[in-house]
């Protein structure tokens, strides 16, 4: 009996000490943009850290909220995770909602039919249902985009572009935020760190 109890003991306190060190590690702008683990569409695992050395987008994603059906419907997203990703950036596209909310999928089958009929291009589709990773990161909003430079270094947090409208013809006078950003990497120069105010849906946690 004395030995359960302190086994319980021991577990609780392995898990309040993890949750509180996970809790506790936020982004920061300009600062090493925090690890974290998350699970595919397709049930692969993948860490942040695992990409050290490439540029990684991050791009919180709901296919119901209006805001992200301007971006899909007019091919906008596909066409700079198609571009970028041919230029070696790792593009994950997470999805924070919670069971039962808006954007969950209750099975891969499920999520992998929508992909396709969105002809989704990222490197990955991440599922953070429990929204730990979506706090993490303080993302407010789909789309909500963030930008971590070689040196696994938070370099851009905000909006997409300079439209915060979801109208699908506003896509054609944007200024997009991201792709210039990605650019200038891509040329092997330093980008000036920078926070704008993302707009779209709230994000379901």
């Amino acid at each position: 009996m004395h030995k359960r109890i302190i086994l319980f003991t021991l577990l609780v306190t392995g898990f309040i000490l993890h949750t509180s060190m996970f809790a506790s590690e936020k982004a920061q702008i300009n600062k090493a943009a925090p690890d974290f683990i998350l699970t595919d569409s397709h049930g692969k695992t993948h860490s942040l850290s695992q990409y050290k050395g490439k540029i990684v987008v991050l791009e919180w994603v709901n296919f119901g909220c209006p805001f992200v059906r301007k971006h899909y419907n007019g091919k906008n997203m596909q066409a700079l995770q198609q571009k970028y990703t041919s230029e070696d950036i790792v593009w994950l596209s997470i999805c924070s909602s919670a069971p039962g909310k808006q954007g969950y999928y209750r099975s891969n089958d499920e999520l992998n039919k929508k992909l396709a009929e969105e002809g989704h291009e990222a490197s990955a589709y991440l599922i953070d249902a429990s929204g730990d990773v979506g706090r993490m990161y303080d993302a407010k909003t789909t789309p909500h985009m963030y930008i971590i430079n070689k040196e696994g270094i938070l370099v851009y947090d905000g909006a997409i572009d300079d439209k915060p409208s979801a109208k699908l013809e506003d896509l054609k006078e944007a200024d997009n935020y991201v792709s210039n950003k990605l650019d200038i990497l891509i040329a092997g120069k330093e980008v000036d760190p920078e926070t704008t105010n993302p707009y779209g849906c709230g994000i379901k946690y």
